[in-house]
């Protein structure tokens, strides 16, 4: 007798499964990153007096976030719209002084002196996004190897065309006597 062997769901897993699980495009992913980080970055300034501690940590569950909601098409583009969200959040936290050449002074220091937040979230969106494309991979190849050795056959549309000689080969009852196995069939020629 066989028994079945039932895995219980941890219960973890069940309650991320309640959780949100939209697939955004690469523009959507990237404009919800910067959209999160400068409304984040905003509150941290107003709350915790522009805390780089504060929106650092925001940072990095931001940069999961987007790794994971991002769609498995456009997976490349979660590790290079994080470190733009970083750039466009940090602007209002910068502490730059007054004009535009300030602001812009502000804006590089301040990502100059934030840089680990920045790695640091860029390595988390893009360790996710591999996870996931070799996730993708590997289901992919599963499923094609699983059509491969128990499905029905492949209909003629999806198999792999003959050449016109073969066909005709085939088709053609070959006479007793006109050559052996590898003899080939000869049409006459047209004047």
């Amino acid at each position: 007798m066989y028994r079945v062997r039932v895995r219980s769901v941890p219960p973890v897993v069940l309650a991320l499964r309640r959780f949100p699980n939209p697939r955004l495009t690469g523009i959507g992913a990237g404009l919800f990153a910067s959209l999160t980080m400068f409304v984040l970055a905003c509150v941290d300034r107003l709350l915790f007096d522009s805390s780089e501690l504060v929106y650092g940590l925001l940072f990095l569950p931001v940069s999961a976030l987007t790794a994971l909601w991002v769609r498995p098409a456009d997976l490349v583009t979660a590790p290079i719209s994080v470190p733009i969200a970083f750039a466009v959040g940090v602007f209002p936290i910068s502490g730059g002084s007054e004009g535009f050449g300030g602001q812009v002074m502000g804006l590089v220091t301040a990502l100059a002196v934030h840089a680990g937040w920045l790695y640091g979230g860029t390595l988390i969106a893009g360790l996710i996004a591999s996870v996931r494309k070799v996730r993708q991979m590997r289901a992919r190849r599963r499923y094609v190897l699983a059509q491969g050795r128990g499905g029905a056959p492949a209909p003629a549309s999806e198999r792999a065309p003959r050449s016109a000689a073969s066909a005709a080969a085939a088709a053609k009852p070959v006479r007793a006597g006109a050559g052996g196995a590898g003899a080939v069939a000869r049409r006459p020629q047209r004047p």
